[in-house]
């Protein structure tokens, strides 16, 4: 049974997450301070966390730091905090993804069923199936699926290849732009916003079948960029 850890000091709040996630049959563990939301974490290794960052002992992004420091276990914020630069604060932390109060019960089950489908530990992406398209990034190959009619083999650029290959290595993640602008193009590009803008239009156009509507590269505008499988 999957494992989630709830870390909120909403009494309220806490209640009616452990009610919805037992309901869908997962295991929960809560804490309501963050000596107690790691102590658990220790003991008891979740599968996921989510964590609230206004705790009254620790501040949140400081607990995502000592969360990374034990594994790689996904973690959802879930903060009343909703600026662009707590969520980017975040993230560049290490948390997998951030939802802002208040939520619905559906849209965090999604984040949480994408999260959990992260490959477990360190071990390489190496092929991926993006709508219509099978990405294989040892070959370097984009190829249609099998039945699908169209053109048989898409060619990308050498900087569309490294963008994806972040995206894929993070399926349901939430990437800072500013991190991804790191990695791809190096330190004192993390403010060139445009760049992204361009090319992930571009990606959007060779692989999603409605670049208007796009089902699997995903905007969050003003913080990042996720792939959903």
């Amino acid at each position: 049974m999957t494992h989630i850890l709830i870390v909120d000091d909403e009494p309220q709040l806490l209640r009616a997450l452990r009610i919805n996630l037992r309901a869908r049959e997962y295991k929960v563990a809560t804490a309501a301070t963050a000596a107690a939301a790691l102590e658990s974490a220790e003991r008891s290794r979740p599968d996921a966390v989510l964590l609230d960052l206004g705790l009254p002992d620790l501040d949140g992004v400081e607990v995502i730091h000592r969360l990374r420091g034990r594994g790689p276990v996904p973690i959802i914020v879930l903060s009343g905090r909703s600026g662009a630069d707590d969520k980017i604060q975040a993230l560049d932390a290490g948390a997998d993804d951030y939802v802002t109060k208040p939520f619905l019960m559906d849209e965090l089950f999604a984040r949480l069923r994408a999260v959990l489908r992260r490959p477990a530990g360190t071990a390489a992406v190496t092929k991926a199936l993006l709508g219509e398209w099978v990405i294989d990034l040892t070959a370097g190959t984009v190829l249609r699926a099998a039945g699908d009619q169209g053109p048989s083999q898409l060619r990308l650029t050498p900087t569309e290849w490294k963008i994806l290959t972040m995206l894929l290595a993070n399926p349901g993640r939430l990437l800072p732009g500013r991190q991804i602008l790191r990695a791809v193009w190096g330190p004192g590009h993390e403010e060139r916003g445009n760049y992204l803008r361009v090319y992930f239009a571009g990606l959007r156009r060779k692989l999603e079948h409605d670049p208007s509507r796009p089902r699997h590269l995903i905007t969050e505008p003003g913080i990042g960029y996720r792939y959903e499988p």
